[in-house]
């Protein structure tokens, strides 16, 4: 019998007691930083930017500079009101926004928002 490509798991059990089958051990998937979600934010507004209706820019541009400061230089019910601004924004772009809305949240989260 040739053998060809295998991809997955491959388990021949003969035999035994009390197999439990396979076991895998996965490391838990390490949560971002408060740092690294609003990182991800910015970025991500800097790339949608252009998709934020005109009404909204403003809101939008606002939110910007309060979410790319430093932790220590702003305040966190300021950097919350921020995210909420620009999770709102998000939301009304539709899918196009989901990436920055799902990273919006993910920042609120670890500011103990939501959840």
């Amino acid at each position: 019998m040739a053998e060809g490509n295998h991809y997955g798991d491959r388990v021949n059990m003969i035999g035994g007691t009390g197999n439990k089958g396979i076991v895998h051990h996965h490391a838990p998937q390490q949560q971002p930083t408060l740092e690294e979600a609003l990182r991800t934010v910015v970025e991500l507004m800097r790339v949608l930017r252009a998709e934020v209706p005109p009404e909204d820019r403003g809101s939008f541009d606002d939110a910007l500079p309060v979410l790319a400061a430093d932790e220590a230089a702003t305040a966190p019910p300021v950097r919350r009101r921020a995210l909420l601004t620009v999770a709102g924004i998000a939301a009304m772009l539709g899918a196009v926004g989901t990436p920055l809305l799902d990273a919006a949240r993910a920042a609120l989260e670890l500011l103990g928002v939501g959840g």
